[in-house]
């Protein structure tokens, strides 16, 4: 495989990130997030975590040294239990809008800058072949305008055995390509693009790609957990899919009242209001499709998103 081509964050410039992702699909930046922001929000989401017995209690929680007897992810109601400690965070949302990080995705995007509001935690525990993250679009699953951008941020140094993310070069050339139904997964195989490339990852580097670009993580065959940040950003003229500003998924009341309770300031809380966003589907659609979506768990998320949305209107 080949290595990430790079850019460290002394030598950034607009020219050549815009000339990196038309050609790549990817930019990998070296150095760009202060230390200490990392850290802050490393500490807190391993607190979270080491409370909830999935770290070894012998280990300094920083370590990540993982119970392997507590595996768990994606829809496991004990890896929902946590996350949601996470997601609430007041700092897990302030990182996505870090200063620095805004400046390289205006650069991409424009002026008219768009963050999005759910960040992702990603929490992977190790030697555990279902909670692998195989190749795939994030567009599939994002919608809305598909010149959207994610920044992938380990929060502490992520050598190859722990997992990091891997990036099929020029595929975002492609549109979105064939994948199974039911994860959206790509065969690697059968994926168009260029040579797969990848690497080290280390704590204050950041890694952005194309919605359309194919990408994978790699196994974690460590002996801890790795921990890294999904941030997305586009244009706020272009569409935007509602659902990233509800909660359609579930059924326990969550809300953002839910995620803002404790939370210090009210800076970032419906930061979203202060721009005209562009919906696709629309309201109007949204209406349609809740009446007519194809299956009863469609229709229910669809009344889910409008409800929510109608209720921060």
């Amino acid at each position: 495989m080949k290595m990430f081509h790079e850019i460290h964050a002394n030598d950034l410039k607009a020219c050549s990130l815009k000339h990196e992702m038309e050609v790549q699909g990817y930019v990998l930046i070296r150095k760009l997030l202060p230390c200490e922001n990392i850290h802050r929000l490393l500490d807190e989401i391993t607190k979270i975590i080491y409370a909830a017995g999935w770290l070894l209690p012998e280990h300094h929680p920083l370590e990540r040294m993982a119970d392997i007897t507590a595996s768990c992810g994606g829809s496991d109601p004990a890896f929902k239990r946590v996350y949601e400690q996470i997601f609430n965070l007041e700092y897990f949302h302030a990182f996505a809008h870090h200063p620095v990080l805004q400046e390289v995705m205006h650069q991409l995007v424009g002026q008219e800058l768009l963050i999005h509001p759910k960040p992702i935690g990603r929490l992977i525990f190790p030697n555990c072949e279902r909670l692998v993250i195989h190749a795939h679009q994030d567009h599939q699953s994002i919608g809305g305008e598909p010149e959207t951008f994610t920044a992938w941020m380990p929060l502490h140094d992520c050598p190859s055995e722990l997992g990091p993310l891997q990036i099929l070069e020029a595929s975002h050339r492609f549109g979105l390509q064939p994948n199974d139904p039911l994860t959206g997964f790509i065969a690697s195989e059968q994926a168009r693009g260029g040579d797969w490339v990848g690497g080290q990852i280390n704590a204050g580097d950041v890694l952005i790609f194309h919605s359309l670009t194919v990408h994978a993580a790699s196994p974690n065959i460590s002996s801890q957990l790795r921990i890294s940040v999904d941030c997305r950003f586009q244009n706020y003229r272009h569409a935007f899919n509602p659902a990233e500003l509800a909660f359609p998924g579930s059924s326990q009341g969550r809300s953002w009242e839910s995620t803002y309770t404790n939370w210090r300031s009210k800076d970032l809380q419906y930061f979203w209001k202060k721009v005209p966003l562009q919906f696709k589907p629309s309201m109007n659609e949204l209406a349609q499709l809740a009446q007519t979506a194809d299956s009863p768990e469609m229709k229910l998320r669809y009344a889910r998103i409008l409800n929510q949305l109608k209720a921060q209107m």
